[in-house]
Order: C-alpha cells, then structure tokens, then sequence
C-alpha cells in the first residue's frame, strides 16, 4: 500500500470475501437531526450513514452492524435510520432501560434490533444501575436477543460470576479491551478465554486500535487465541469512527489484519460471514 496515501482514502490488500460484515461499528449524528445526549461523556464528530457506507465500499465489505453509543444514550433513531437505508445489509444493537415498553421492543425488533449493549467501561459512566440492567435482560430471551458487553480488562475477572449467570446469548467488546502491552498470559485475558468456552459466549476480535498502537500487530496473537478457543462465536469489526481514540486510526490496516487474525480462508469467511449470520440473522 502507497504509505502517501491518506487514511481517508486508502484501500486495504486483503480482499474480505462476499457478505462480509463489520459487526461494530457506529453511526453519529447529524446532531442537528440526532442530537447527542446531554449526560453524554465525550461529543463525536459527526459520522452520519452516508459517510460509513462510503468506508464499507472503499473497505470492501458488505454488511453492517450499528452499535449504539453512550454519546446518544437511549436515543437510537439515528441507528434505526441508518438500518433502514439497507434492511437486508443492516443489523443494530441497541441501548435500553426498564421505561421501554413492549410495543418499543417490537418497533425495535422490526427495525432490525437484535442485542441490547451495556457500558461497564470507567471512564464512560462505569457500571450501569444493575436493577434496570436485571430488568432489561429478563425481556431478552422473548425477543431472542443478545446482550453486548463493554468491560474494562480489569473487571473481567469481577464481573465473570454474574456474566456466567446470564440466560441469554453475550458478546464482549473489543477483546475484553485488554492491553497487548500485558502480554497473553495477563489474568483479565486468562479470564476472558474461560468464558469462551461456554457456548453463548462471543466475542468481537475488533479494537485492535485500542489495544495496541499502530501498526496494531500486537493485537494480532490474543484475536488469534479467541478465534481458536471459538471459531463460531467470534465476530469482526471496525469500531468506526473510533471514538476516544488517542490517534486517527488506519481503517485499512485494521482490515489488513484480518489474515493475521484468521489464517486460511476457510476461518476468514466464518469470521466475516458465517458468524454474523448465525447471531445477527443476515440472509444468506
């Protein structure tokens, strides 16, 4: 790759194979038709629809999932609008609280809603109100959703008794947000992999901007390690527009670590389109 190119436009090497999904990434705005929260903890730039499915073609893949962010709290029509661009590409997890009522369930569910997500991370709020967290996972199962987890590396081990208890589907963010300066054999890693091996454990091998500076190839052992400990349950994604991050991330290197994560073709079209659609309920 031409190193003069600039991020905005470069294109990865590795070519993702049909129907490959980024199965984290956000969609921000436009405030002035989706304002942010006011109890937000940071304000994004605006990354609106148009502008990822102009990285997805420049990126080469081919689906999506919408994760709420914290910056529009409960507040998920700018998702919702961004899913119905493209229902059949288009998947969301959403971010709840016990005032949602049934019929908002279901217009959710219509919508392409699968998952709901909670912020455990310290330093966008720390742990949610965990009897609305109870509340809101008791309606899951009716729905046949997930529950997507974001966890500071250091609470893994903490908070894996009550993980281990819940009655749905979960997926960890982001590799746990382990940090590769840590080393594998860290106890939060060691940790996150004995949760792998429960069969409604998933994780996203996504982040590798997060925990590890670039060229983030560090990253490259610990989603390797979680790929091997649950070929079926992982997932891959962007994280774009990579909010808090500390530098402009390289969306076309993340891509390009794909091969060093899933070595054969055979475990990158599981990572890219298998797995997503067995979680997300993608046509295939």
């Amino acid at each position: 790759m031409d190193i003069e190119t600039p991020l905005a436009e470069r294109r990865p090497t590795f070519k993702a194979p049909p129907k490959s999904c980024d199965a984290h990434c956000h969609v921000f705005g436009p405030a002035d038709r989706f304002p942010y929260a006011p109890n937000r903890k940071y304000t994004p730039d605006d990354a609106p629809k148009e502008m990822l499915r102009a990285l997805h073609d420049r990126l080469g893949i081919d689906r999506a999932v919408f994760v709420q962010a914290s910056c529009h709290d409960t507040d998920n029509r700018a998702m919702l609008d961004a899913i119905a661009a493209d229902p059949k590409r288009h998947r969301g997890v959403a971010v709840v609280d016990d005032s949602f009522t049934d019929k908002d369930f279901q217009m959710m569910h219509d919508g392409g809603i699968r998952g709901v997500r909670f912020n455990f991370v310290r330093h966008l709020g720390g742990h949610p109100d965990m009897e609305v967290f109870r509340k809101v996972v008791a309606r899951l199962p009716a729905l046949g959703w997930h529950l997507v987890l974001h966890l500071d590396a250091q609470d893994i081990e903490e908070l894996s008794p009550m993980i281990r208890s819940l009655p749905v589907p979960f997926v960890i963010d982001h590799m746990g947000r382990v940090q590769a300066k840590d080393g594998i054999d860290q106890p939060a890693f060691l940790a996150l992999l004995e949760l792998m091996k429960m069969e409604k454990a998933w994780v996203k091998v996504c982040g590798s901007e997060r925990i590890s500076p670039p060229p983030y190839s560090a990253a490259a052992p610990f989603a390797r390690k979680l790929i091997e400990a649950a070929p079926e349950r992982t997932l891959w994604g962007t994280d774009f527009p990579h909010p808090n991050l500390n530098h402009k991330a390289d969306d076309a290197a993340l891509v390009d670590l794909v091969p060093n994560f899933a070595v054969t073709p055979e475990q990158q079209r599981q990572l890219l389109v298998v797995n997503p659609v067995t979680l997300y309920g993608f046509e295939d």
